[in-house]
Order: structure tokens, then sequence, then C-alpha cells
């Protein structure tokens, strides 16, 4: 497939799945409009979206029950009569909702690449997919249909880098992806995970503290530090005075570790022997 016809699908999906007003395609969705019973209607097995929520079904069930359904599902024949959902699948799980016996369709004669494209462009255009089930139809069309992210990227009109990210997400525990699908983390708290050595624990934080993205990435930064890589905290100009006045009366560094109320340590660094016998002198200690 060239990469003309790969693009094809992102600029020509109004005209696949109904939206398009020109008068040569409302003349082609008129010769195709039918009314198809809901019961020779069939899901496709392969659609990106697999969850629908439930106060959205019911939401629109309302509505259809008021106004009916006003724009058709696209569909393609499966061969027995009855048809395969393209493009509105929760259109039609609300109308059964809703109690209406038959929808307007649009049938389009299309294979099994093109039904994954306009289902996967549909739902995204229409922000449908949750980030994960957006991930598993990008690898989809990649590993079944050999297209590359760039190819992917330019098809459906997203960045080369947005496609990777999102598929990343892949590589998550599926405690965190089943996080993401219940909405409980964003794909920007999600992507801040990906290279952390406990992510699980980290996103239970995060969704505990609810952090903002920004916030969740910070505590990913901290966590993959090193000890080195952490900034000690900076003494205070007395501290540093009080150091360098006994290391200057003993001739040895000393370091000052203040805890606040909880006292501190006086620590006296030496390099020989004879340093330290000096040090115990100091203190009028006898060890022979």
């Amino acid at each position: 497939m060239t990469q003309v016809q790969k693009r094809r699908l992102g600029r020509g999906l109004a005209a696949l799945i109904g939206d398009d007003t020109s008068e040569e395609s409302v003349v082609q969705d008129i010769r195709s409009l039918r009314h198809v019973p809901v019961e020779l209607l069939h899901p496709n097995p392969n659609n990106p979206r697999k969850h629908f929520a439930e106060e959205d079904l019911e939401s629109l069930a309302k509505s259809l029950k008021d106004k009916g359904l006003l724009q058709p599902l696209v569909v393609r024949p499966r061969g027995d009569g009855s048809f395969e959902i393209v493009a509105g699948e929760r259109r039609w799980r609300a109308s059964q909702r809703a109690g209406l016996h038959d929808l307007p369709v649009l049938i389009r004669e299309l294979d099994d690449k093109e039904t994954l494209e306009i289902a996967l462009i549909e739902n995204i255009q229409r922000s449908d997919l949750n980030p994960l089930e957006e991930a598993r139809a990008y690898r989809q069309l990649i590993e079944h249909y050999s297209y590359t992210q760039q190819q992917l990227a330019d098809a459906i009109g997203k960045s080369r880098s947005h496609i990777a990210n999102t598929m990343r997400l892949m590589t998550l525990p599926d405690a965190i992806q089943t996080q993401i699908e219940k909405g409980e983390l964003t794909a920007g708290h999600a992507r801040s995970l990906i290279a952390t050595e406990s992510p699980e624990i980290l996103a239970d934080k995060i969704i505990k503290l609810n952090l903002t993205v920004r916030q969740a990435e910070d505590l990913a930064r901290d966590t993959n530090q090193t000890p080195s890589q952490i900034a000690k905290p900076e003494k205070d100009a007395d501290t540093k005075a009080l150091e360098k006045t006994l290391s200057q009366a003993i001739g040895l560094s000393v370091n000052i570790k203040h805890k606040d109320k909880a006292g501190g340590t006086v620590s006296i660094s030496y390099k020989t022997l004879d340093q330290l016998d000096d040090i115990i002198k100091r203190f009028g200690v006898s060890h022979s």
C-alpha cells in the first residue's frame, strides 16, 4: 500500500462515516441508507473501544427515547443478511436501552484493515478511547498491517511521538493498566512511571495523594535518583563557621551534623595514626 493510500483514511473519514456534506457524498448516503432491525446488527470484535461508561450509555439512551437516533451507524455486510458495526457501537448499545427496534445505517463495503482504521480514527476524533485501547489499536495496525509509526501518525493525524508514547503504556504492569482503563490514572501520570523501579507503589501514591502530572513526574524523578544525586540540605552559616573554627584549632577536618531538637554529631577526620594520637591527647585521655 502506498503512502498516499494510507493517508486517505485520515482525509476521507468524513465521507466514509457519513459526515461529508458534499453533493456527491449525500447522494451516495441516500442510496446506501437503510433502516435495519437492531437484532441484525453486531458489534465489531476488533473495535478498539472495549469499555462503555454506564452513565454515558444511560444519558444517551434517554436522549434517544426523546429524539430517536439522528446519526446513522456505519456498517458492513456480514454475508448472512446481518451487518457488522464499523462506527457507532455506543449508539447501538444505547438504542437497545431506549427500546428502539430499527436503526438507520450506512452500508459500506470495507475490508478488515479499513474497518479497524475507521473505528480507530472515529473513536480518537470523538475522544471515546481510553489510552490503553488507543495503544492496542496502534499495535494491531502496526503488527497486522505493516504500518510504521510515522505512516500511522500521518493516517490518523497524530504525531509520531504520540504514537510511540501511547504504545509504551503497554509495558506497564497489568495493575497499572487497569488503573488507566478505570480512569484513576491519566496517560500523563502513567508515562511518568514507565522508567521507575517500583511503578505500582508510585501509582498508588499518585492516586492516594491526587497528584498532578507534574507532581507525579517530580515524584518519579526523585525516586529514580541515586543517593549521590539527591541534593543534601545546605548547612546554615553558623554551623559552617563553627566547623571552620574547630578545624583551625585542632588542624583537622571537622564535620557537624545538627538534627534540630534531636541533637547532632561532631566528627573529626584524620589520615594518620599520629593525628589520631594527637586527638586523644587533646581530650586528656591516655591509651598507653
